[in-house]
């Protein structure tokens, strides 16, 4: 089973930006599907983007659309969260999610994958 570990995660003013990334340490996930989910106090935990293993197919929640762009560097082995236009409403632990089997649901699949530790972004009011 891979492991895997988010990073990118911190504090940053409203209206910024962060890259989140997620790669695993053991072996290349470049062969997983991928996706992006977030908890926030309180609530339970949501999703957010997904990718195919190509990065051909992607998938958002709508409350992301435009703001945020899920991606992939194979060669890498990593997938990234680009999340511009921060406000305090996406204030959230950052989870990355992967599995080898089908992407589905729109990426609602990936809740039973693997999961991350998580990352935490915090954009303070």
């Amino acid at each position: 089973q891979v492991h895997v570990v988010e990073s990118g995660g911190g504090l940053v003013q409203a209206g910024g930006s962060l890259k989140l990334s997620c790669a695993s340490s053991e072996r290349t996930i470049s062969t997983y599907n991928a996706g992006w989910f977030r908890q926030a106090p309180g609530k339970e935990r949501e999703f957010v983007a997904a990718t195919d293993w190509s990065g051909l197919t992607t998938y958002y929640a709508d409350f992301v659309k435009g703001r945020f762009t899920i991606s992939r560097d194979n060669a890498k082995g990593t997938v990234y969260l680009q999340m511009n236009g921060l406000n305090p409403e996406y204030t959230a632990v950052y989870y990355c999610a992967v599995d080898s089997a089908p992407l589905l649901s729109g990426g609602l699949s990936l809740f039973a994958g693997t999961w991350g530790q998580g990352t935490q972004v915090t954009v303070p009011s």
